[in-house]
């Protein structure tokens, strides 16, 4: 029993001192955001988010892998058969955690957004009137801090399609957003290197609001 423990203690340390030094990180980050892109289900969702809060646990001082742990949350709330409510939570706290880490940063603010629409979308009747205010403002803080955010831009975008066709007003000014946010992905887009680890989410959505615009 001493000798497992022993050895299960070697083993921790291992992965801690591997963490302790940014290439391994990178790495790890990167094979998760690769893995990311394989997902077909409730469960694989759950083990690459898995993936990112065990990094979030060594690297306790970088926001990114509860970003990405949160964002996976968001998305298989949007996409699988699950208890939506209990998963915008879950990426809710988890999305705060990285608030507590970098405070006031747009990519953060605009996923807080993206998962209060989502919030949102579960019971619009009686939710609207409430939560569209805040995913609005959040949405709004999230482009005052980075106008050059195309995720904050396309979320609005988003947001301003919804509640243009609910009041039965025009597209004009999501247009106008969703617009802006391909452009600005296309900026985006010319400095993404197979190094790069900052979110690049959001295209398809930009091209669906703009697509409607035709």
């Amino acid at each position: 029993m001493k000798k497992s423990l022993f050895t299960l203690a070697l083993a921790f340390a291992f992965v801690f001192s591997a963490f302790a030094n940014d290439p391994a990180y990178e790495s790890a980050m990167k094979k998760q955001i690769q893995a990311m892109k394989t997902i077909q289900n409730p469960e694989q969702s759950q083990a690459v988010a898995n993936g990112f809060l065990r990094i979030a646990e060594v690297k306790n001082t970088e926001w990114l892998p509860l970003y990405y742990a949160a964002y996976l949350k968001t998305i298989a709330a949007f996409r699988f058969e699950v208890n939506k409510d209990q998963y915008f939570d879950q990426a809710m706290e988890l999305a705060k955690k990285a608030e507590k880490i970098a405070p006031n940063h747009s990519e953060i603010t605009a996923l807080q957004g993206f998962i209060t629409m989502g919030k949102l979308s579960v019971d619009p009747m009686s939710r609207g009137q409430e939560l569209s205010g805040q995913a609005m403002q959040l949405f709004g803080k999230a482009i005052a801090l980075d106008r050059e955010n195309p995720r904050a831009v396309t979320m609005m975008a988003q947001m301003e399609q919804g509640m243009a066709q609910f009041f039965g007003q025009g597209p004009e000014k999501a247009c106008g957003l969703a617009r802006t946010g391909l452009e600005l992905f296309a900026k985006e887009e010319a400095k993404v290197t197979e190094d790069y680890l900052l979110p690049t989410w959001g295209k398809r959505e930009a091209e669906q609001v703009a697509g409607a615009c035709k």
